[in-house]
């Protein structure tokens, strides 16, 4: 009997054992479900230094000037930049409607609308300041398309245009929500000519202001106090407000083709190439050979005083080399052909730097 519960004993413990190594071995994983391990992210490789000449060049440029100002110069093929100050936020002005135009050719590329429909204008949409649509409105309502109030609004910088252009396309919300999804970073766009420029001033817009002196004569009425007060607020805190560092960013990724389809980023890039405004600030230091895709801004003035007097855009070299360039003068009261001769030198920079870079070899060396 002791030997049969000896024998029964022994059985147990080996089951026992059996059952202690068959959930040990359960416990091991399968290496076939293991997961691999991750890759280490990847990290971008840091964007080259810029040359030392530019370097100096723009730095000097931006000391000389007597005002607030921002450059920012970045190579779109060898990706260096630099900058002067560019890290601030500036008054836009017109610059802003760029981000209107973008958003309606995204809104086209993703089928939302077609830039062929057609929109018809009143007086209702009629704003301030540069507006020459103005005369076509006012001889009764006028029907135009989409794609030639992006035309009228880049190249003539027509203020009308443009606002009618971004309330067909979603409003000011669908403009800061574009610049929100395509990261273009420091970037802000405010709610359209009239609701700005009445803001700038110290007004509340009045449909009245839309024609004739009216808004001038109510801008001129207001104490000098308040609008000087208004005039300081938008200088400190632009709503408007973009940094010439990312303004270059976003000309690079649309010259790149990043932000829009092939097609609408050659229409975007034809129709910045038509700009008419502007005639003598980046585009008065080209070389032949040497082509501007721009959009110019300027702002209200309170005496001598000017907040906002910019030129942005992308300069390709007779090789094909391109460079987005920006900039911007929040606050000054030099002459407008300081102003203009800077902007000037900056382009003449990027392609005294070019040339440094990029030209043949002298034959034998």
């Amino acid at each position: 009997m002791t030997s049969s519960w000896l024998r029964i004993g022994l059985a147990g413990t080996a089951a026992a054992l059996l059952a202690a190594s068959v959930a040990a071995l359960a416990k091991v994983p399968d290496k076939s479900a293991v997961q691999a391990p991750r890759a280490a992210p990847k990290i971008a490789p840091a964007a080259p230094a810029a040359p030392a000449y530019i370097r100096g060049r723009i730095a000097e440029l931006g000391r000389g000037f007597d005002g607030r100002v921002g450059i920012a110069v970045r190579s779109i093929d060898d990706g260096w930049g630099v900058s002067w100050k560019a890290d601030e936020l500036y008054p836009q002005q017109s610059v802003s409607k760029l981000w209107v135009a973008i958003t309606a050719l995204d809104a086209a590329d993703k089928g939302r609308v077609r830039m062929s429909d057609k929109v018809t204008m009143s007086r209702a949409d009629l704003t301030v300041f540069h507006q020459p649509i103005a005369a076509l409105i006012l001889g009764g309502k006028y029907t135009i398309s989409l794609d030639d109030l992006l035309f009228k609004a880049i190249t003539t910088s027509d203020n009308t245009a443009n606002d009618k252009l971004m309330r067909s396309v979603g409003g000011p919300k669908a403009v800061r929500a574009m610049i929100i999804a395509k990261k273009l970073g420091a970037i802000r766009f405010y709610n359209g000519e009239k609701a700005l420029q009445s803001k700038i001033a110290g007004l509340i817009w009045s449909p009245k202001y839309s024609v004739g002196s009216a808004f001038w004569d109510a801008r001129s009425a207001l104490p000098a106090a308040l609008r000087k007060a208004a005039f300081d607020r938008y200088v400190a805190d632009p709503y408007d407000g973009a940094s010439p560092a990312a303004i270059v960013a976003t000309l690079a990724r649309l010259k790149r083709g990043q932000l829009l389809s092939p097609e609408s980023t050659r229409r975007l890039l034809f129709v910045m190439s038509n700009t008419k405004t502007g005639a003598n600030r980046l585009k008065g230091g080209l070389r032949p050979g040497w082509t501007l895709n721009h959009k110019t801004g300027t702002g209200q003035e309170l005496g001598r005083l000017q907040a906002g007097y910019n030129d942005i855009g992308i300069l390709t070299a007779p090789d094909g080399k391109s460079y987005a360039v920006a900039v911007m003068i929040k606050l000054t009261d030099v002459p407008l052909p300081v102003r203009m001769t800077l902007m000037n030198n900056v382009v003449r920079a990027v392609i005294a730097q070019h040339d440094m870079t990029s030209a043949p070899m002298a034959p034998g060396r």
